[in-house]
């Protein structure tokens, strides 16, 4: 995998006057890794944008500072929960002779013939995998066939998944990666049903005339007593 350049200046200031840099469209940035002095940084935002939607946190990025050029990865990103603003970038050096561990995304291809005869629905309960491999073998992100998936409960697992060649994947070989999970759940379905008998039982007791308790007479024959009554007089 090529690395992609992208420069940076060595920063002096930390703390809350790291704000006035990014109202300027900079960045606070660091490097930090195996064998390599922690240095605080600064990347104009734009240049930075661009090389992350091309690099991802997989791709190598060659930094360049000062008169050092340092093969990274994308290892941090900080973003504000809020405005989304970024706040801070931290990348981690690497050496290409050494294999390191890395988070690789997972992506769902081809079409679940669950999911296309309303059978049921894919939960995806694995959104990456932990790996290790050279910093050149690093995938951008590794396929999840699920073409195989007609059925409700049929699933795939990570031991299930093809890694590129030089690559370890370190995730559980047991952990459920994605699922068909019925378009109802059995519980929701209970909940219904029970919901449902309920509201059946309440419009038949709304129905039915309640008897008078012991000592008490009912209005129709209360009234018949009373027309009796006047006849006999």
């Amino acid at each position: 995998m090529k690395s992609i350049s992208l420069e940076a200046k060595i920063r002096n200031i930390s703390g809350k006057k790291v704000k006035s840099l990014r109202k300027q469209g900079v960045l606070p940035a660091g490097v930090f890794g195996h064998n390599v002095k922690s240095v605080s940084l600064s990347v104009v935002a734009k240049d930075f944008n661009k090389v992350y939607k091309q690099a991802g946190e997989t791709g190598l990025v060659e930094l360049k500072y000062g008169d050092v050029s340092q093969h990274t990865l994308i290892a941090d990103v900080q973003i504000h929960p809020l405005t989304r603003e970024l706040l801070h970038i931290q990348f981690h050096a690497v050496n290409l002779l050494e294999k390191i561990k890395a988070n690789v995304p997972l992506e769902l291809v081809g079409d679940s013939p669950a999911v296309a005869n309303n059978i049921g629905l894919l939960l995806q309960t694995l959104n990456e995998v932990e790996v290790e491999a050279l910093p050149t073998d690093l995938p951008e992100k590794i396929d999840v066939e699920v073409n195989a998936l007609s059925e409700v409960n049929q699933q795939v697992l990570v031991s299930q998944l093809t890694a590129p060649k030089g690559v370890e994947i370190l995730t559980g070989a047991q952990e459920v990666v994605v699922k068909v999970a019925p378009l109802i759940s059995e519980e929701a379905k209970k909940e219904a049903e029970e919901a449902a008998a309920k509201e059946a039982a309440a419009a038949a007791a709304a129905t039915t005339t309640t008897p008078a308790t012991e000592g008490e007479t009912s209005k129709p024959e209360a009234a018949e007593k009373t027309e009796s009554s006047k006849e006999d007089k």
